[in-house]
């Protein structure tokens, strides 16, 4: 059986003198229309296209000259943008489009053709030349469909056509290697396919955004001309450098591991509502890390290989025991990232731990359970307690002594025997 994965393909174009011309007139247009549905859609509540539609698409084509598909495009990616924040359970707000982009339908406003890229804008289309290098396998194939692509300009003058590409793959049905992936702050990764571990590190992440974070600070106590230039100089630097982190962590687990590998993650739905209850100085990494990215990134990556990506409930996978399948939260040592088992004494880093246990919903994964999760403890064997006697999850008193850091922490990309 098939099953789809879709790409985003970034394309740089080459544009002219008057073909960037063309094209900053009209994302400068779509990004005024936009405001004008924005405005709209904050003051009456509505998310129906076409209750929107019908109020503002004569007026967005007579105000900006909006090619028809243009003028649709604008209203659906404003909707998509609030129904993204109310899915999200963010607070109301009205959305400020600032980004000189634009949206294009596939045939409509956009093709490949004869070697070149054809561009709608208001002025009528251009053909312009295109970057290959590395699309040839999603250029010319039957098996590959294009999607609506996003015409984005950098600060720096150059032009991508971000295109989302659908891709056929053989669905996998049997896997060989199953691997618990455990996503973190202090490390990006922790893999553990049963026999051996693999850490990347997030150290040197951490030090590099506390640093954009340092100097967006300040530079907006500084506000002077100079600064504000600077801050737009930054721009989305960080985002796309962490974006870049997060390609290459997942490609290396992926070539890591053979076809047919199961990957096993956390499913952290609601994770931002949990660490924006963490201290104030700290909210700025817990709630902005990049989970969901590197969870995307793996899928499709994984997809492409052969391979499958899973989630599973995250409850008690830091507080298990792997080995006596004793649930006690006093087991782990936060501060020294060492978990250390109350009942049967077994130690090791408590991002292992984690991995390990998801290593182990993994395999009930392909025994059929559709939806694994670690049960509540209540001490008893088999239920989420000790397998072997009932262990004492009685809260110890404030002050006891910590528990050594584990010497035998894996370093970034190597691996640890079990």
């Amino acid at each position: 059986m098939k099953e789809i994965v879709t790409v985003t393909a970034k394309v740089q174009v080459y544009l002219g003198e008057e073909e960037r011309k063309q094209v900053l007139a009209t994302g400068c247009l779509y990004r005024m229309a936009c405001n004008e549905v924005s405005r709209y859609v904050f003051d009456s509540g509505c998310l129906n296209f076409y209750e929107v539609n019908g109020a503002l698409y004569h007026s967005l084509r007579d105000k900006y000259g909006l090619k028809a598909q243009m003028a649709q495009s604008a209203i659906k990616t404003v909707i998509a943008k609030y129904r993204s924040i109310k899915s999200n359970g963010h607070d109301r707000r009205l959305v400020d489009f600032k980004a000189n982009r634009y949206d294009l339908v596939f045939g409509r406003d956009w093709s490949f053709t004869g070697g070149q890229v054809s561009i709608n804008t208001v002025k009528g289309r251009i053909k312009v030349p295109f970057e290959s290098q590395g699309m040839e396998k999603y250029l010319g194939s039957s098996d590959c469909k294009y999607g609506t692509a996003t015409l984005v300009m950098h600060k720096d003058g150059k032009v991508f056509l971000h295109v989302p590409v659908t891709i056929e793959v053989e669905r996998v049905d049997s896997t060989s290697t199953v691997v618990g992936v455990d996503r973190g702050i202090r490390k990006l990764a922790v893999a553990y396919d049963g026999k051996k571990t693999t850490m990347y590190s997030g150290n040197a992440v951490k030090n590099r955004r506390a640093h954009f974070s340092r100097l967006r600070k300040e530079l907006q106590q500084r506000q002077t001309p100079s600064a504000r230039r600077r801050l737009k100089a930054i721009g989305t630097r960080e985002n796309s450098w962490m974006r870049d982190v997060n390609h290459r962590v997942s490609k290396a687990l992926v070539e890591s591991n053979p076809g047919g590998t199961l990957f096993v993650l956390e499913d952290l739905s609601g994770i931002r509502k949990a660490t924006e209850r963490v201290r104030v100085k700290d909210r700025y990494v817990s709630v902005s890390w990049a989970y969901y990215d590197l969870e995307q990134k793996l899928t499709y990556k994984a997809a492409l290989a052969g391979q499958k990506v899973v989630k599973v409930d995250p409850k008690y996978t830091s507080q298990r025991c792997p080995v006596c399948g004793c649930v006690d939260k006093h087991s782990r040592d936060k501060s020294n990232h060492v978990y250390k088992c109350s009942h049967c004494g077994y130690q090791s880093n408590d991002d292992r731990i984690a991995a390990m246990n998801l290593y182990q919903l993994g395999l009930e994964y392909l025994k059929g359970t559709e939806h694994p999760m670690i049960q509540s403890p209540s001490g008893k064997p088999g239920d989420g307690g000790c397998s072997q006697s009932p262990c004492d999850v009685t809260p110890r008193p404030k002050g006891r002594k910590k528990v050594g850091a584990h010497k035998g922490a894996c370093t970034t990309g190597q691996s640890q025997a079990h």
